[in-house]
């Protein structure tokens, strides 16, 4: 078994690793330069973690399956999603991108993480919330270990009302995430230091002249708006955070 993870903040890389510890496997984000080939082909089981983007997979992780698709049509699968809140079918939207794939699926998870999106108001971000949800993901995650361990089969999202409950997110968020491709901004804050820009998936930002320009291909992770140490940068929504998620523990 081997896990591939995609993390925009933090929270997915959490428990991908987590997992890995106690499983005893190995822990790879897809980021990552690496033989993905030599990497999949020896496992029979691939266990993916992703944050879910208004109950779709991310656009990344998608482009990462459909490279690999070859592994993820012929091994068992284990799927990991990260909520803030709810998603309905977080994980069996990963299923739906390789078809006939069901049978495969040993175990589906979602985890509740905090908040990442650190500049609208509806999402308060709070130390309660940083604190307990990650605790509660790792009870969760003992019993799911402990399933896996015992070849109990569970797939959370499975159930209509889960799909129903997805369909809620998932029949605007291709348009948002269109929009969004090229919503990042840098406002006159910006010092110039680049973070955003080494730091990027998709390498979709570049420094010109101390100023950051975008190239129209952002995924939406949040990444750079957490980041920023000046907190000049945001996508899709304008307002400046007044306060960033730097992770588990930070």
């Amino acid at each position: 078994m081997v896990m591939v993870y995609f993390s925009g903040t933090g929270n997915s890389r959490y428990i991908a690793e987590q997992f890995a510890g106690r499983m005893d496997i190995k822990a790879y984000s897809i980021e990552q330069d690496l033989d993905f080939d030599a990497v999949l082909a020896g496992e029979d089981t691939i266990a993916v973690c992703y944050p879910i983007y208004g109950s779709c997979v991310p656009r990344i992780m998608r482009e990462f399956v459909q490279k690999y698709r070859i592994y993820f049509e012929e091994k068992k699968l284990i799927i990991f999603c990260t909520q803030m809140l709810f998603s309905g079918d977080g994980a069996r939207a990963f299923a739906r991108l390789i078809r006939g794939c069901d049978e495969r699926v040993i175990y589906a998870e979602h985890f509740l993480m905090p908040n990442n999106i650190c500049n609208f108001f509806l999402f308060p971000m709070t130390e309660r919330e940083r604190i307990r949800k990650p605790e509660k993901a790792l009870k969760k995650l003992d019993l799911v270990c402990s399933n896996i361990r015992n070849g109990i089969v569970k797939k959370r999202g499975w159930n209509i009302f889960s799909a129903l409950l997805g369909k809620t997110q998932n029949i605007a968020y291709p348009r948002i995430e269109q929009k969004g491709k090229s919503s990042f901004r840098a406002d006159e804050s910006c010092i110039g230091c680049g973070l955003c820009v080494k730091n990027c998936p998709v390498c979709n930002l570049e420094l010109s002249d101390g100023r950051v320009i975008q190239k129209n291909n952002c995924i939406l992770c949040y990444r750079c708006v957490n980041l920023c140490p000046s907190q000049s940068c945001t996508v899709y929504l304008h307002k400046k955070p007044k306060q960033q998620y730097k992770g588990i523990g930070r």
